[in-house]
């Protein structure tokens, strides 16, 4: 190996490694976000948790810009990725739900439970992404959706449902969308999403409880990022079908 070579490949490690910090540096804030929980203060917990959700959707695309795993393959950016996202898609909300006064102690601390059990097998599942790239079944987003719940506050019954209805969905066959890796409507589907985003910062804004056409906003939004992979899903069975005939 010549002296270029050695120094490229020193060059290609130092970038994979800065990588993988990055993605770790999700951690952080996950304990800041844990801080501004144990104060309550659930706009900075939304806040931190916001950040690392923004680390989170450009660390894959850089990782594989610079061909990440190729360059480093003694760290696996996977599992350091699932290791973030368990702790800040799902520990910590549920923390804030078992928290945030939106049923009885018992009540809160049970659907707590629910989320972080269903959500710790669901992320071992190897099944977790469809060949369009989809996820199979709720893909544990309860930062997203315990978010929700601190805008709206809806009705204690209506959370218990909510949240054990996504925790059955997650084992489900039914199709999810991944906003930026689902090719189908991706133009309509990114936009909506941005403008999922634009309501949620106005939110967080105003102390989470935002005027009445950014709670519309970001309810319209939900819906569509919640049914659009189901709605694909459904045309495409119905296509099958159709050529089968």
């Amino acid at each position: 190996m010549n002296i270029a070579s050695a120094v490229a490949k020193r060059q290609n490690v130092l970038i994979a490694l800065a990588v993988h910090a990055f993605t770790a540096s999700g951690i952080v804030l996950a304990m800041l976000a844990a801080v501004a929980a144990y104060r309550l203060d659930w706009q900075a917990f939304f806040a931190w948790l916001g950040i690392a959700l923004v680390v989170d959707g450009i660390d894959g695309p850089i990782a594989r810009k610079f061909h990440v795993e190729r360059n480093l393959p003694t760290i696996s950016g996977a599992a350091l990725d699932f290791v973030v996202d368990y702790v800040t898609y799902v520990f910590l909300p549920a923390f804030a739900l078992a928290t945030g006064g939106f049923a009885s102690a018992p009540v809160a601390l049970g659907l707590a439970g629910v989320i972080v059990f269903t959500s710790a097998l669901y992320f071992a599942d190897t099944r977790m992404k469809m060949k369009n790239n989809a996820f199979r079944g709720f893909p544990a987003v309860w930062n997203g959706v315990v978010f929700l719940f601190f805008v709206f506050r809806p009705d204690p019954l209506v959370v218990s449902a909510v949240t054990i209805a996504l925790a059955v969905t997650t084992f489900l066959p039914i199709a999810f969308v991944h906003p930026v890796r689902v090719e189908r409507w991706r133009p309509l589907t990114l936009a909506v999403t941005l403008a999922w985003f634009v309501f949620a910062g106005i939110a967080l804004a105003e102390q989470l409880d935002p005027p009445h056409s950014v709670r519309t906003g970001l309810l319209v939004t939900t819906i569509y990022l919640a049914l659009v992979a189901g709605v694909q899903q459904l045309l495409e069975a119905v296509g099958r079908a159709r050529r089968g005939l």
